[in-house]
């Protein structure tokens, strides 16, 4: 669903399976070992808040906006969150006409589910509670945007891993709710929006996505693009900071046991502890270095 299509000599895959098999890839890391991750705050001073996340040679820039909206009637107690995915041309072949706006839509579609949880709150991802400002009449709407531009395989992860860097960068403004006047039809209230006073969004259980993807008999994190091609299936898991799991996504047409995925589960979660410790460390690092510049 999301990979993409690399071209390999018969020698080029058995390099690729093999040195997977013996816990040794390419680049030298092991199944469950992680690329290079760099990250840069506030890239977009015009958004409420702005990240940019390099994972080995994949480039993703994830922007959030706040405006003023209406809760939805379903759920009155709580404010809503749009995910829009890009695709830039320029990232690879694939992305071009079509196939890059089918992509995104499948893209986008999977962020939703990883990491708003579900409706039912079990496992909750991105707390859309805490952006309610009135019930059934005023909530904040967060829209984020996503710009793909450059795949080098595990898009899902980093795109996952822009947005809540990006939140992590996310400023609401305060607000204050006044009086309704008794006389007046409206059934909206009156809101005060600060434009000096700012509250830092609550990242603590927005979820990253760990995506294992099995080649042969192994699975691995962080596929390159060239590791991607030669998968049979692929199963991306939230995991929150208190070990929940907020969302799954299957892609790949081969089968897995229960079993399997039980274990892979398992997997997901000691790994996320670890992705979580380095992805909080490079963004308080490029919080650090926005405050300085």
């Amino acid at each position: 669903m999301f990979d993409r299509m690399v071209g390999l000599s018969r020698g080029e895959t058995n390099f690729i399976r093999g040195g997977i098999a013996q816990d040794l890839r390419c680049d030298g890391r092991n199944r469950l070992s992680y690329r290079s991750i760099n990250v840069e705050s506030g890239v977009i001073p015009q958004a409420n808040g702005s990240a940019r996340i390099k994972i080995g040679g994949t480039d993703v820039i994830a922007s959030v906006k706040a405006e003023l909206g209406r809760p939805s009637s379903s759920r009155p107690d709580h404010g809503k969150v749009s995910i829009h995915v890009d695709c830039s041309a320029t990232a690879t072949p694939m992305h071009q006409g079509k196939g890059g706006e089918e992509l995104s839509s499948e893209l986008a579609l999977a962020l939703q589910r990883g990491l708003l949880g579900s409706k039912s709150g079990a496992g909750a991802g991105i707390d859309l509670s805490s952006l309610c400002i009135v019930e059934g009449k005023t909530c904040w709407d967060l829209y984020i945007d996503c710009l793909v531009v450059s795949s080098d395989g595990n898009l899902l992860d980093s795109l996952g891993a822009g947005i809540k860097a990006a939140l992590s960068d996310t400023g609401v403004p305060r607000v204050q709710v006044i009086a309704a006047d008794a006389s007046s039809s409206s059934d909206q209230p009156e809101i005060d929006v600060s434009d000096e006073e700012f509250l830092q969004f609550d990242t603590s259980a927005v979820p990253v996505i760990i995506t294992l993807t099995k080649v042969g008999k192994h699975y691995i994190v962080d596929a390159s693009a060239e590791e991607e091609s030669q998968m049979s299936s692929a199963i991306s898991i939230s995991v929150n900071r208190q070990g929940h799991i907020c969302g799954l996504t299957k892609r790949g047409g081969a089968g897995l046991d229960p079993s399997v995925i039980h274990d892979m589960i398992s997997v997901a979660k000691h790994v996320s502890e670890q992705f979580l410790n380095k992805l909080d460390s490079e963004i308080a690092a490029a919080q650090a270095r926005q405050e300085e510049s």
